[in-house]
């Protein structure tokens, strides 16, 4: 029995390393956080986009107060809903497990948790995500715009946005400045 070829396995979850030459403003140099593909379509969340402001809670005066927890762009889609990236299971709240040691969550008493308090260990806010229709990424992975990478939670969580994406096709072995965009999936 042959396979489907419009059909792909789904490479969730993983790292996606735009291309040099990928003009996009909104994925230009960047890191995505690949948490869901199939044939229905993927989304993921932009790593190394921080907008360098502190998340803010209202006080009970009706006052904004800036929290310890900054807040990132996870990519062009639904600005206005966030989610929290987490290195572990939260003990409150529901959370999606991407891989071993990341999970995701909407839970709002988890953001408000964090936000009263300053966070502890490898947190991150994203507001918006990065979506693919049915077959996007797929024609995307084809016309070579981006590298795949296995997770690595160094790179997630430790690595400094504006070292990221050369750390993360570094830690692959290639030389940024060489790359070029050719036909086929890498």
């Amino acid at each position: 029995m042959s396979e489907n070829p419009d059909h792909s396995a789904s490479v969730a979850p993983a790292l996606l390393l735009s291309m040099p030459q990928l003009d996009d403003p909104n994925f230009r140099q960047s890191v995505v956080l690949l948490c869901q593909h199939s044939d229905q379509g993927a989304w993921g969340l932009v790593l190394n986009r921080p907008t360098n402001k502190a998340a803010t809670v209202v006080s009970e005066e009706g006052k904004p107060v800036s929290t310890g927890l900054e807040v990132w762009l996870g990519g062009p889609v639904e600005l206005e809903s966030g989610c929290i990236l987490l290195g572990k299971l939260p003990e409150e709240g529901e959370a999606l497990r991407i891989c071993d040691g990341l999970f995701l969550s909407g839970s709002q008493a988890l953001l408000q948790k964090l936000l009263e308090a300053p966070p502890v260990g490898r947190i991150r806010l994203l507001m918006g995500y990065a979506g693919w229709g049915p077959g996007q990424l797929e024609h995307e992975l084809r016309q070579s715009a981006w590298l795949i990478s296995d997770v690595d939670l160094d790179i997630v969580f430790e690595t400094a946005a504006p070292a990221m994406w050369e750390a993360a096709i570094r830690r692959l072995g290639a030389d940024p400045a060489k790359l070029q965009m050719s036909p086929g999936v890498h």
